[in-house]
């Protein structure tokens, strides 16, 4: 798969330069195969498919991805790092103080549009190659699926972009338009209505483990519904995709919420029954640091590690790291007495200060003598790390020597317990029953009970709390003060300004020499 990825990127790139000059020259002289002369077999459509799916797990070579940038950005993390200009891109994200020039929005408008590019070029040539129907008919599926979630994304990040549908030649490429966010879910929402028929109902984990789903699409028809606030229409996908019993197997989908919390994180528990949707992160490409965002290599896994991590035999065995994404102390206190902290966050402080970490000259704990380190402190050190994502060298990859690029664990784009959670909220503000034996009350409940709580009523608040809860440093804390409509007063104090920073301003490069314009909430700012 790594092959085909590589190829297709020239591919694409290759069409960017010369689609152009394509009436005049038959003969790549450079020997690239013009993407007129591609796509003309089964296998053909595979790479082209793949080449989507690329986009969709694409991380930037400074070291992050999205799940990084809006764990920064919430009130429960901050970047940390070696110092204040580290991977500045998180930095100015973290502190709001980002602008058009400076920040992770070109990564995000990239990842995107590129996306978006490839799946375009896909699905105006599918109809083109001789190949069985119903293979056709789920590569056009998982196309357009893709397209809706790289659409989801920019419209929920950037809010008024262009809606780019067919090829754009060369030519038109400075040309093109914004369009009002309501014309970009109209259209995400017939694309994937269009695209669910197509889709299966599962995969073969062991071979196309990370394809999508008819569960996955319908998971995030829900999701678009939810952020326009047609709250029916939202739980009516989430009960789909959340089966008819809370707690219990979906009878069509397999979904259900693992044990054990902890389990999730386990690097070999790739495709299990909570995931609908996951990026597949594996070990085996060797990825290296002359393009470290080429890597599929899960980037996470290095960035939130301690740095100059030393431990003492039975210590945990943390690979050290970059001490990026820590938890502030304020988030520790909130999860401190819930049965998910300590999957949750790693107290590296605590392992020092009870010697099961550092070097204490062999004296014990009685008599310390000179204490060395367990750890180097990062820029603005709290000692609470994402324990979730902390690669271990049990974990290391057994290819080739760049250890920190190549750790294998996959990351949840949606999982069961989200779903739920999402499903309660929507049934909550459509007006539904949420009493005690209500489907909302049951979803809320389910998850609480995977961890062994009590029940507790279905209300905005304990709904916030537990998302809270259960989806640290996963990515959906920003996003869901945003939905709310309380980032500004939650995040005041880090810098974050009302009517502002609930978009991130279009990349200044995207400006240059084109007709698109700055978003209204950053124009002269």
């Amino acid at each position: 798969m790594k092959t085909k990825i590589k190829y297709i990127l020239a591919l694409v790139i290759g069409s960017q330069l010369l689609n152009s000059c394509k009436k005049d020259l038959d003969v790549n002289f450079q020997e690239r195969i013009l993407v007129d002369n591609y796509y003309k077999t089964p296998a053909d459509a595979l790479a082209g498919l793949v080449s989507v799916y690329d986009r969709f797990g694409f991380q930037d070579g400074g070291l992050f991805d999205k799940v990084a940038i809006m764990d920064v950005a919430s009130d429960d993390q901050i970047a940390g790092g070696g110092n204040a200009t580290d991977v500045n891109s998180l930095q100015v994200v973290s502190n709001y103080t980002l602008s058009p020039a400076v920040g992770p929005q070109g990564y995000l408008w990239n990842k995107g549009y590129a996306g978006i590019y490839r799946a375009n070029i896909l699905l105006a040539r599918i109809d083109g190659i001789q190949m069985d129907a119903a293979t056709k008919s789920r590569y056009t599926a998982e196309a357009k699926t893709l397209r809706a979630l790289f659409y989801f994304d920019l419209v929920r990040f950037f809010k008024k972009i262009p809606l780019i549908t067919a090829e754009v030649p060369v030519s038109g490429m400075y040309d093109v338009e914004q369009v009002a966010p309501a014309d970009i879910y109209t259209f995400i929402e017939k694309e994937l209505l269009d695209a669910i028929p197509g889709l299966p109902n599962t995969v073969p984990a062991a071979t196309e483990g990370g394809r999508l789903t008819k569960g996955a699409a319908q998971a995030l028809l829900g999701k678009i519904y939810l952020w326009q606030k047609k709250y029916q229409l939202a739980a009516d996908q989430f009960a789909i995709v959340n089966g008819p019993t809370p707690g219990q197997a979906n009878p069509t989908y397999g979904y259900k919420l693992l044990p054990n919390f902890a389990d999730l994180w386990k690097y070999s528990n790739k495709f299990n029954s909570e995931s609908i949707l996951e990026i597949v992160h594996t070990g085996a490409s060797n990825g290296g640091w002359g393009d470290a965002g080429a890597t599929e290599g899960n980037l996470l896994n290095i960035i939130t590690g301690p740095r100059g991590y030393n431990a003492n035999p039975g210590a945990p065995d943390y690979y050290g790291g970059y001490s990026f994404l820590v938890f502030r102390k304020e988030f520790f206190d909130f999860i401190h007495f819930d049965p998910r902290n300590k999957a949750t966050v790693a107290n590296l402080d605590s392992l020092e200060k009870n010697y099961v970490i550092g070097n204490y000259d062999g004296l014990g704990p009685v008599n310390p003598g000179v204490k060395k380190p367990g750890y180097t402190p990062g820029y603005l050190n709290t000692g609470y790390f994402l324990e979730k994502f902390l690669a271990r060298n049990s974990n290391k990859t057994t290819v080739g020597t760049n250890y920190d690029l190549n750790f294998s664990q996959d990351i949840y784009e949606i999982r069961l317990a989200d779903t739920y959670l999402l499903e309660a909220e929507s049934l909550m503000d459509a007006g539904a029953a949420v009493g005690a034996g209500s489907r909302a009350y049951q979803l809320l409940n389910a998850v609480r009970a995977r961890v062994g709580l009590n029940p507790v009523a279905v209300t905005q608040d304990n709904i916030e709390k537990e998302r809270r809860l259960e989806l640290a440093g996963e990515g959906h804390r920003w996003l869901d003060l945003v939905r709310w409509g309380k980032a500004a007063s939650v995040l005041a104090f880090k810098g974050f300004v009302a009517g502002k920073h609930e978009v991130f301003p279009i990349p200044q490069n995207e400006l240059n020499n084109t007709k698109i314009v700055q978003n209204d909430e950053w124009k002269g700012k």
